[in-house]
């Protein structure tokens, strides 16, 4: 199920007894708290609502609220935060007892007049565990865990329009950009935008390149850009930038090996025919990084891609042990990179 059609199940009033928000995502995570709570009337709330974090608190006791009868009121709804025995993660340092036997009865058997709902903020769950497999058999599964672009746009224009604002077509690509298709960070955005431009209720371009300032990632996908045009001096340039905002050269480096370990397994995976979905949960990458990608990829010789790879290898194996200027490296690296022979 999308996020839009749990917003509209909400509206209706025809939510699940047991429901499994599964993704990584602050922004829709809250839209969904604040109106699933609307279900319950505000005078019902203190006994018929309760939150509970599985990294602090035994699901027993969750399970303990779900089980009983609403209070004097039709519904009860309990919230479970962080359930990571769904997960594989072991959660080092959390000193929780979970009797997953009893939440696995509890599934089996779920109170009908309580509305459960797991805010489980992963990608995915270990599909292996039977609880995993219980859960998925008797939940409604909102996945909102890899949004794709044209998502992330309807929600943007939708809270732009809730305030009778418009956003023009370039303006939301560069905020797309800028923010790498993060929508949390989008929605943090949006407020400034919309204040900045109240007189005309248009969020254009000046707007958004004034206003949000540009991600690592962003910043460092500038930096692949350069390189891989072979323009030394603007490449350099934008590394100095980076310097001069304290970003640590190893952290520069371990970002761009990861950029161009991407672009490298981007192409080579295209090439056997996978499309832009598959990529991403194959990889598992935001789809929207994979779109950038595969823009990249079209115009470079795979062979290409791979001096550029294990020349910042290299790079990354004498910062961490010689004392070299970390700009004279880089500069080294761009240096025997464009003298590459390997064409496009």
């Amino acid at each position: 199920m999308t996020y839009k059609e749990f917003l509209t199940q909400i509206n209706e009033k025809k939510v699940s007894n047991v429901t499994l928000i599964l993704g990584d995502q602050p922004y829709l995570q809250q839209n969904f708290r604040k109106a699933l709570k609307s279900l319950i009337p505000e005078e019902e709330l203190t006994m018929n609502f309760a939150a509970y974090d599985m990294e602090t608190t035994p699901v027993s006791q969750a399970l303990a609220d779900a089980a009983s009868a609403p209070f004097f009121g039709e519904r009860r709804l309990v919230f479970i935060d962080n359930p990571y025995f769904f997960t594989g993660s072991t959660k080092r340092g959390i000193k929780v007892n979970h009797d997953l036997d009893e939440l696995l009865a509890y599934l089996e058997h779920p109170q009908p007049d309580t509305i459960l709902v797991f805010f489980a903020p992963y990608e995915k769950l270990d599909a292996r565990k039977k609880i995993s497999k219980q859960l998925k058999k008797v939940a409604e599964v909102v996945d909102i865990s890899n949004l794709k672009e044209p998502q992330i746009r309807q929600i943007i224009q939708t809270e732009l329009k809730q305030n009778g604002f418009t956003i023009e077509p370039s303006a939301e690509q560069l905020l797309l950009e800028r923010t790498n298709a993060d929508l949390t960070l989008i929605m943090n955005e949006l407020p400034k935008l919309q204040l900045f431009r109240n007189d005309t209720k248009v969020i254009d371009d000046e707007a958004v390149t004034g206003l949000v300032t540009k991600t690592l990632d962003q910043n460092v996908f500038d930096l692949v850009s350069a390189v891989l045009a072979r323009d030394t001096e603007l490449a350099i340039r934008l590394y100095q930038d980076l310097l001069l905002s304290k970003v640590e050269p190893l952290q520069i480096n371990a970002i761009l090996v990861g950029q161009f370990r991407l672009l490298l397994q981007v192409h080579i995976l295209n090439k056997h025919g996978y499309s832009q979905g598959t990529l991403a949960s194959t990889l598992k990458v935001h789809p929207y990084r994979v779109k950038l990608s595969l823009q990249t990829v079209r115009h470079f010789d795979v062979l290409l891609l791979q001096r550029a790879y294990l020349g910042l290898i290299d790079v990354e194996k004498k910062l961490k042990s010689t004392a070299e200027d970390p700009e004279m490296l880089f500069e080294m690296f761009m240096v025997q990179y464009n003298n590459t022979s390997i064409s496009a």
